[in-house]
């Protein structure tokens, strides 16, 4: 049997004599920094207003993130930087479970409390030993494991921290009336891109909005705050599990455009930084979408392919007939004249294309790389429904051993019952060093493994394309067979 996690203070808080609390309501600014998703990182900058008397005096936050670096916390003085010195500071949060709670009792007395079906209780006074995989108590001579009564806490002589606070020791030397600004490092804080591209029916451009969406999971909520972001691998370094507090903890930290376009974008260093160009409030566990911006008239490339195997080459193939998908592939230039121009940030895009009675609908998705100006985003939509591969492998020779030459030859039925005509890329990988011996099509050397046709297939016909084509391990003579140059 667990103990009951249910915990009743008998006094809720106790404030510390000597501290000035200054908190929320003294908040003249917020800025957010969200770095992207997977980096679980953001940088948050919270400048208040208080009267401080001069000399040394202890000065505590409330309401800061609950995910927050203790290690990357710094603070200063706007209005006399020189002045204001910080002798020590402290991360404080002791509510971040029940058990983490009843550890500040451990070796204290507490009460058991127990309610019968008539709700009459019963109240037992015992002493908390330990917490550590169950409550463990000493009841008069008997050590109690397990007990599911609700336990009651009397009142500490320490102070209780039950909002995540930071804690100095500071020196002012300078106005009693000062404006302090600290920033943080913290978890919790997320943003991604998601892209709507809806097509015309011709399916050549499109209009395509962009969304920001926040997720705040910091413990802490952001008012009227200045908000940007940044898009890039940012490099952090590798540091121990603890280096996060998710829990309780009381650590010593050293003291350190385009249409609808709702937000900026510029360079910073390697990466690219989106500010929103208002304000606006994130509450905590909240998920926000913002409008990045909106472009319309698109233009949008689709290209058709067919992708192979690199075993097809290296022996004989029992499948006959095999059926391959053909790839919808959509190409998106990144550049001025194609009504964007802009650092894309990685992202999903979701294409949308209208049915005959106008309404769009899903034809794929696919995600987005980070993307710079004048790049060409290359996405996958889905598989053709009215175009079809089949591929057969009609003939194979090993030709020698040392070093090993194959020879495979094979036929690629293209079916297309669309009514327009296309043209299918055929794309093969080839391991070692090969060369197309003959082919029905030319051929195209895109790289030293992949070898292509460009097949054109007629609306409501078909294109059998042959090729044959010789294969070596590396430092083979592959022999003389012809590659023939791409089709102009």
């Amino acid at each position: 049997m667990r103990a009951l996690i249910v915990v009743v203070l008998a006094v809720p808080f106790f404030a510390h004599a000597a501290d000035q609390v200054v908190g929320r309501d003294a908040r003249t600014d917020t800025a957010l920094t969200i770095y992207s998703q997977g980096l679980d990182l953001a940088v948050v900058r919270d400048t208040r207003q208080l009267t401080m008397d001069a000399g040394e005096g202890v000065l505590r936050f409330d309401d800061v993130a609950a995910r927050i670096d203790p290690r990357s916390v710094a603070l200063r003085s706007t209005t006399s930087p020189e002045k204001v010195r910080v002798l020590e500071q402290s991360y404080l949060f002791d509510l971040a479970s029940p058990q983490q709670l009843l550890q500040r009792w451990i070796g204290h007395d507490v009460e058991l409390v127990e309610t019968d079906s008539r709700l009459r209780t019963k109240s037992t006074p015992a002493t908390l030993l330990s917490v550590d995989g169950g409550n463990v108590y000493r009841v008069g001579d008997r050590i109690v494991v397990g007990s599911t009564a609700e336990v009651r806490l009397p009142p500490l002589t320490q102070d209780l921290y039950v909002r995540p606070t930071l804690r100095w020791r500071l020196a002012n030397d300078g106005p009693p009336a000062q404006t302090l600004e600290v920033s943080y490092a913290t978890g919790g804080l997320s943003w991604t891109a998601d892209y709507v591209a809806t097509l015309d029916a011709e399916q050549t451009t499109a209009d395509v909005t962009a969304w920001v969406t926040v997720e705040n999971q910091s413990g802490a909520r952001y008012d009227d705050a200045q908000l940007a972001l940044i898009a890039g691998d940012v490099h952090r370094a590798a540091a121990p599990e603890q280096a996060v507090f998710r829990g309780q903890m009381r650590a010593m930290a050293a003291a350190p455009k385009m249409a609808d376009e709702s937000f900026s974008e510029g360079a910073l260093t390697q990466y690219h930084r989106y500010a929103l160009e208002r304000r606006t409030s994130i509450a905590e566990n909240e998920t926000k979408q913002l409008p990045l911006f909106t472009a319309r008239g698109v233009g949008v490339v689709r290209r058709y392919v067919v992708d192979g195997a690199p075993y097809w080459f290296r022996g004989p193939q029992r499948d006959i007939g095999q059926e391959i998908p053909v790839r919808v592939l959509l190409d998106v230039a990144n550049t001025a004249a194609n009504h964007l121009g802009r650092p894309l940030p990685a992202g999903v895009v979701r294409f949308y294309a209208p049915d005959p009675a106008g309404a769009p609908q899903l034809v794929g998705e696919d995600r987005l790389a980070h993307t710079p100006t004048g790049e060409t985003a290359k996405l996958e939509a889905g598989a053709a429904f009215d175009l079809r591969a089949t591929r057969t492998q009609t003939d194979f020779k090993h030709l020698d051993t040392e070093p090993y030459q194959f020879e495979s030859a094979f036929e690629v039925t293209l079916r297309n019952r669309s009514q327009e005509n296309v043209s299918i890329t055929v794309r093969e990988p080839v391991n070692g060093e090969w060369t197309v011996v003959e082919s029905s099509i030319p051929s195209e050397k895109l790289d030293a493994r992949t070898l292509a046709f460009q097949v054109p297939v007629p609306a409501n016909g078909e294109t059998v394309l042959r090729y044959r084509v010789k294969v070596g391990e590396p430092g083979a003579v592959v022999g003389r067979g012809v590659m023939r140059p791409a089709a102009p």
